[in-house]
């Protein structure tokens, strides 16, 4: 997938001049946590978002800082500091040169650069203007979208069994001797893991293989030093049952 099938648009976007409270009061009226900052052409100049209201003189948290912190950081950082703290207009709080994609970015790229750079959303341009936003809500959403359950033409058990056996043995963590069988969609594993997490990796592994409606862990966990061996938690409740 790439940006322009998961940005949201029309983009909301204020100017540099917009107030601190103007700004404020849009994004709570709008339930957004970032703005685009645009200049009288529609040009991308900035970012603002809600990290840049935390540090503000009207609720008193504004930084307080020693003098010999002040003297070892300079006066120019205590003044920058005080024009983000007291500043009126978003201009004075923005962040200049914000990161941007293009529409054909695709959501690997996007979020990387989350990462890297951590920031919680990305304006979308084309040329010098903003045509949409990225946020983690709507990675949020698309991942959401995509985990809906879509029909399969080819999901019958002996085409669901060999999925499930490629996506497992393909990892270092597969368990030993795995067997699987598989009755209307619903999935049963056999095998051997050394760890617990391996288990786990197992299921998830096989949730994801399209077709699969249930899994049932029947995979034993053993001790490679001493042979102990234990019964998979859902065995072992389907013995204390009978």
């Amino acid at each position: 997938m790439r940006a322009h099938q998961i940005m949201t648009r029309p983009v909301i976007s204020v100017t540099p001049e917009t107030t601190i409270l103007e700004a404020a009061n849009i994004m709570l009226r709008r339930h957004v946590s970032g703005l685009p900052v645009v200049d009288g052409t529609g040009k991308l100049v900035g970012i603002v978002s809600e990290g840049d209201f935390i540090r503000r003189s009207e609720i008193g948290t504004q930084r307080k800082r020693s003098r010999w912190l002040k003297f070892i950081l300079g006066s120019g950082k205590a003044a920058r500091d005080f024009v983000h703290e007291h500043g009126r207009k978003i201009a004075e709080v923005m962040t200049t040169e914000p990161i941007t994609i293009d529409e054909e970015t695709e959501l690997e790229k996007i979020v990387q650069l989350m990462e890297k750079n951590n920031v919680k959303r990305l304006p979308v341009t084309r040329g010098d203007k903003v045509v949409g936003i990225v946020s983690r809500a709507n990675l949020l959403q698309a991942v959401a979208s995509l985990a809906r359950e879509i029909p399969d033409p080819t999901a019958d058990d002996d085409h669901i069994r060999n999925r499930v056996i490629d996506a497992l043995e393909k990892n270092d963590w597969c368990p030993f001797g795995l067997s699987v069988v598989v009755r209307d969609g619903i999935v049963h594993l056999n095998g051997i893991i050394t760890d617990e997490r391996s288990r786990e990796a197992a299921i998830v592994g096989t949730e994801n293989v399209a077709g699969v409606k249930k899994v049932h862990d029947h995979l034993c966990w053993v001790d490679t030093m001493s042979g102990m061996y234990l019964n998979s938690p859902e065995d072992d409740d389907l013995e204390k049952a009978s």
